[in-house]
């Protein structure tokens, strides 16, 4: 990708993602992660300027609204935070999702024309194209695809040799009076896919769900570099690494701005 600075133009043809100036990469970890992409829609929506994140969350899970609809709800979000897995509810749908350290999310907010989704299965496309470029700059060839027993699946997950390494999701909705439309991923990064998964078990047991996940269905950016250099171990910034290849991907200014929060 051309490195650029405020004042170079680059050629872009009609895209359903808009240009990123910047992506902004927050340094601390973000305690309320939803209330602050409802922050940054706010701005976008008011502002008209689209806005990219990457940013990590304190240790947690996060679920939609229909799981509050469980028998044991209470007592399932009171044992997960009981053992620093606290729950929060999000307002789109999908599945639980843990996010925490050695996990990274990315947040694209854009103002828009539409009041109804339009094309979201290329903006997942396009998100997703993005994505795969910066993975393919540390050495990891991702591929979008289903993972049948992971958690939160979707059509639009990337998977290495077949188990998830990120997932994706899209929001469209009114805010401030203004179409305006979330698109977000979650990279594993370094975090243990086992522990994340008997993480989620255990909260969809004490639901009483009986939804139940699958150990080899994720992996991490970190064992996919091992496993593509021979069983080399990751470099110990290999966050950092991460952070920038995703920024590269998406910034038409760089380097990335810093926001420490």
């Amino acid at each position: 990708m051309q490195r650029c600075d405020s004042t170079c133009t680059v050629e872009r043809t009609e895209t359903a993602l808009p240009i990123f100036g910047f992506v902004a990469l927050h340094r601390q970890p973000l305690a309320d992660g939803i209330a602050q992409e409802t922050a940054w829609l706010q701005a976008a929506a008011a502002s008209g300027r689209a806005g990219a994140h990457l940013w990590q969350a304190t240790q947690g899970l996060v679920v939609p609204r229909s799981y509050e609809r469980s028998a044991g709800w209470s007592a399932a979000c009171a044992a997960s935070t009981a053992v620093g897995w606290p729950v929060r509810v999000r307002a789109s749908g999908g599945g639980l999702v843990p996010l925490g350290p050695g996990l990274l999310n990315l947040s694209l907010v854009w103002r828009t024309d539409h009041a109804r989704p339009v094309d979201t299965d290329r903006v997942y496309r396009e998100l997703c194209d993005g994505l795969q470029r910066a993975l393919a700059r540390l050495g990891v060839a991702a591929q979008v695809q289903e993972v049948r027993g992971s958690f939160c699946d979707g059509r639009f997950n990337l998977a290495v040799d077949g188990a998830k390494v990120v997932g994706t999701a899209q929001s469209w909705r009114r805010v401030l009076g203004q179409p305006v439309v979330l698109a977000h991923a979650v990279l594993v990064v370094d975090a243990d896919p086992d522990e994340l998964t008997a993480r989620c078990n255990a909260f969809e047991t004490l639901l009483g769900t009986g939804r139940h996940y699958r150990p080899e269905a994720l992996t991490s950016i970190a064992r996919a570099w091992r496993r593509a250099c021979g069983g080399t171990m990751p470099p110990a910034n290999l966050a950092e690494r991460v952070r920038h290849a995703v920024a590269q991907s998406f910034a038409r200014v760089l380097p990335p701005r810093v926001r420490a929060v």
